[in-house]
């Protein structure tokens, strides 16, 4: 019975979806017009733009605006899409909605790059970069869009939240408002790199069909889909091969975009052009970041844009808001829950309602602002909180440490010896980075359970005792390891997760073959190709058998273990196919061949003279 309930209401609630969005649509035929625009950049490339007018012209109305790389269609005068604006609210309260292809893109014209560097200054007046493009578009759509009340506000999510902080640096005296979600803030550190390991399973599959013209032609065609064949991505990239064996067996050199990452693994001046957060000075938009703690895509975009534009711009409203999303959950869905991890309510509708719709009326409509700088989501507790800044003022700075017998702890090691955990890594049996077949870099898996990995000779695990009280982490973590190898080269996972106590109950979202009694839920990871440990841009071989420092940051958190709850590290050195395998070998891993993997043995030390931590800030409330 209760099965068929939970089944009635999960149909209710998909019937009652549709019919939001079915009447959202005829709601936009009936209250908006649509105009077709090539609109004329300072270099005189056109950029098709797409404006959705209100057909009342009793009064004026803001413009929000939103750029981007994915295409604004559907395409014609006649064809309507069937949303508009970041929510439903926006629709319903009245605005000129404008969509843009970027340049290069779809039906706009010049040549598409990845994250067009930032130009710091303009020498010529047709020196272009996405600043400009945005300045020239909204001076175009205030002079020629009638209606408009000379307020302009942007938003977008993913590339187009990159094309958001952009448009900061349009710096037009129009643009009063800007919401970067989840945005691209330095390509090789959020989609193509972590920490110099490659992203391999999330930018396999999307360069195929992300790549649908290479040229200056505008066209409406999409780029094809990746056919693997299978949907066990494990298998798959196993006989792939080494990463150079994506061209031979499958791309033939055809994706210019893929081979950009393919000829610059390290942090060259290529990725440097393409880091815009150096350029986000002297900003007066108001601005509002969003991000989810299960962003797999562009967490570290969020987390940096934020804390720079913070830093440096003091006097602009900056805010921040962070919720238990995944890519862009805010804006779709109910945000109650990622995989078999309860949240608790509807995170994301609260969010569209009470942050950014309110951030936006505010500066658009001068509507009353009742908004913290910051609003986070407390995961662990499942509530909001609000701070005036990020970390809070509250958190302080502890080591955790790693100890002789799998101990956890935030005492220091006493052992004056050489104290040392170690594994054997073979780079031709990976650990897997999730517990179930797939092509794709399923998000769940940043809060999946992680005891089919605990269980593994190449993980090592580290733990707390029970915990006898709620421990709030708040802010950033970053890995310090000492470390040694038999190679060359090594890559070093490390995983925080919470561990549920046997008396753990299941909740209405818990997997058929999951008990949550000792749950194991992964709360942040990350990954650190090793060459990379004094610096990204200058690699350099491990002495085999020496002991070195290997640090990383993890990205930022606010989760609580609560007490009764253990917390653990895991530490690996696969992940695969998340991130594709190091030979173990000091080269130019993209340039391998099959044979150049290495099984290799790896050494964590846990002594006082050569201890391995994680740097946390702990929330004194």
């Amino acid at each position: 019975m209760k099965k068929l309930i939970l089944l009635f209401l999960l149909l209710l609630a998909i019937r009652v979806t549709a019919q939001d969005a079915s009447a959202d649509a005829a709601y936009i035929k009936e209250n908006y017009s649509k105009y077709e625009y090539q609109v004329p950049m300072r270099d005189g490339k056109k950029l098709f733009t797409v404006v959705y007018a209100p057909k009342d012209h009793s009064k004026t109305y803001p413009v929000m605006m939103q750029r981007t790389c994915y295409n604004v269609g559907p395409y014609g005068p006649e064809h309507y899409k069937t949303s508009l604006g970041p929510s439903s609210l926006f629709l319903h309260d009245g605005y000129i909605f404008v969509y843009q292809d970027v340049r290069g893109r779809w039906m706009s014209e010049g040549i598409f790059q990845e994250m067009t560097p930032a130009l710091e200054e303009h020498k010529t007046s047709t020196d272009i970069d996405e600043g400009t493009d945005t300045y020239d578009t909204i001076d175009w759509l205030l002079k020629n869009v009638s209606g408009n009340d000379g307020k302009v506000g942007v938003w977008g999510i993913s590339y187009p939240g990159f094309y958001t902080t952009a448009a900061l640096l349009s710096r037009h005296p129009a643009l009063l408002a800007a919401s970067p979600q989840a945005p691209i803030a330095n390509l090789y550190h959020d989609d193509a790199f972590h920490n110099g390991a490659f992203m391999l399973t999330a930018n396999f599959g999307f360069y195929p069909y992300f790549t649908n013209r290479q040229d200056d032609k505008p066209t409406q065609q999409a780029g094809k889909r990746f056919e693997a064949g299978t949907n066990d991505g494990y298998d798959f990239f196993l006989k792939m091969g080494s990463l150079r064996n994506s061209n031979v067996k499958y791309y033939q050199d055809t994706i210019r975009l893929w081979n950009e990452m393919m000829d610059h693994p390290n942090y060259d001046q290529h990725w440097k052009d393409r880091n815009i957060l150096p350029h986000l000075h002297d900003i007066k938009t108001a601005t509002l970041v969003t991000g989810g703690w299960y962003d797999a895509e562009d967490l570290y975009g969020a987390i940096k844009t934020y804390k720079v534009l913070k830093t440096k711009n003091p006097n602009t409203p900056v805010y921040f808001a962070m919720g238990p999303w995944v890519h862009g959950g805010w804006a779709r869905g109910d945000g109650d829950h990622l995989g078999d991890v309860d949240f608790g309510a509807a995170t994301s509708a609260y969010y569209r309602e009470k942050i950014e719709f309110a951030f936006f009326s505010h500066y658009l409509k001068g509507t009353v602002l009742d908004l913290p700088k910051v609003s986070v989501f407390e995961t662990g507790v499942n509530q909001w909180k609000a701070y005036n800044q990020w970390p809070p003022e509250d958190s302080k700075e502890q080591n955790l440490y790693f100890l002789p017998n799998g101990k956890l702890s935030f005492e220091a090691p006493k052992d004056k010896g050489n104290a040392f955990n170690e594994f054997v890594s073979d780079p031709n049996k990976p650990v897997p980075f999730i517990n179930h077949k797939t092509m794709d870099m399923d998000r769940e898996y940043m809060t999946s359970d992680q005891r089919f990995a605990a269980a593994m000779p190449d993980v090592l695990t580290y733990q707390t005792d029970v915990l006898t009280n709620d421990v709030t982490l708040s802010g950033d973590i970053w890995a310090h390891l000492s470390v040694s190898t038999t190679g060359t080269d090594a890559d070093w996972v490390v995983k925080v997760i919470d561990v549920y106590p046997d008396t753990a109950q299941n909740n209405k979202w818990t997997g058929k073959e999951v008990q949550m009694a000792g749950y194991q839920q992964m709360v942040r990871s990350e990954a650190m190709r090793g060459k990379f440990r004094h610096g990204f841009d200058s690699p350099v071989a491990f002495t085999p058998g020496k002991v070195s420092r290997v640090n990383f940051e993890l990205q930022d958190v606010l989760h609580t273990f609560k007490a009764g709850h253990r917390i653990m590290v895991q530490l690996q050195s696969t992940w695969f196919p998340l991130i594709d395998r190091n030979t173990q070998q000091f080269q130019d891993i993209m340039k391998a061949k099959d044979t150049d993997f290495k099984s290799e043995t790896h050494r964590v030390f846990t002594s006082a003279v050569s201890p391995s931590f994680l740097r946390v800030k702990v929330l004194q409330e």
